[in-house]
């Protein structure tokens, strides 16, 4: 008669979330398995982490979806047609700098974060999910802007993929700021700041007096 496997003596739920903070923190690359091994659960041996995960990719594409289903969903304004398209950005905007500064994991953003200096074809692979998420996004953005030009709040002359930029390379640097130690209060009044280029951009924004400039 088989024997039956020793059952596990860690929660998988919150291992998960453990897996999560070290690789938001030191990169896929970095995150070695013996960290992995030594953290999860309080530690666990090599056939428990290979019985619980399959490997450390597999381990990671758990992770990566535990991330965009929880802290990753501050972009979900984005893909809300019901808000204005302004409202939609800063939204977006004000909810990932919350996040990125919150205390309880690691500061800034993976999908920003990770693997942008990816150095094995392994990571290169397992990092396509991270920038379609960066271009999901991107392309949100975009159709944000879209959406105001249609509604006649932006001029036509206004080029969304280059207005786009400005709002995508912002919330992408926040992540490197935050990491830095920006504080919220720092990024939520540069976000005050950013959208102003919005502003400036309405078709009924008041005239600028050239005097004052």
């Amino acid at each position: 008669m088989a024997q039956m496997g020793r059952p596990r003596t860690f929660d998988r739920d919150v291992a998960i979330t453990q897996a999560l903070h070290l690789f938001w923190e030191h990169g896929y690359d970095a995150t070695s398995l013996s960290q992995l091994k030594a953290s999860i659960g309080g530690g666990i041996t090599a056939p428990s982490f290979y019985a619980a995960f399959g490997s450390k990719q597999a381990l990671f594409n758990e992770v990566m979806q535990r991330y965009l289903n929880t802290h990753g969903r501050v972009t979900d304004s984005l893909f809300d047609t019901a808000l204005a398209p302004r409202e939609a950005i800063e939204r977006t905007l004000r909810c990932s700098a919350k996040m990125q500064c919150e205390a309880g994991h690691p500061k800034g953003c993976l999908v920003s974060l990770g693997f942008l200096s990816a150095s094995t074809e392994e990571s290169k692979t397992i990092s396509q999910p991270l920038a379609d998420a960066r271009a999901l996004n991107r392309a949100a953005i975009v159709a944000c802007i879209e959406r105001a030009i249609a509604a006649g709040e932006l001029p036509a002359t206004v080029a969304p993929a280059a207005l786009a930029t400005v709002f995508d390379s912002f919330m992408l640097g926040m992540s490197v700021l935050a990491r830095d130690g920006a504080t919220f209060e720092t990024l939520d009044a540069a976000i005050t700041h950013v959208m102003g280029v919005w502003d400036g951009l309405r078709i009924d924004a008041p005239m600028k007096d050239p005097a004052a400039i």
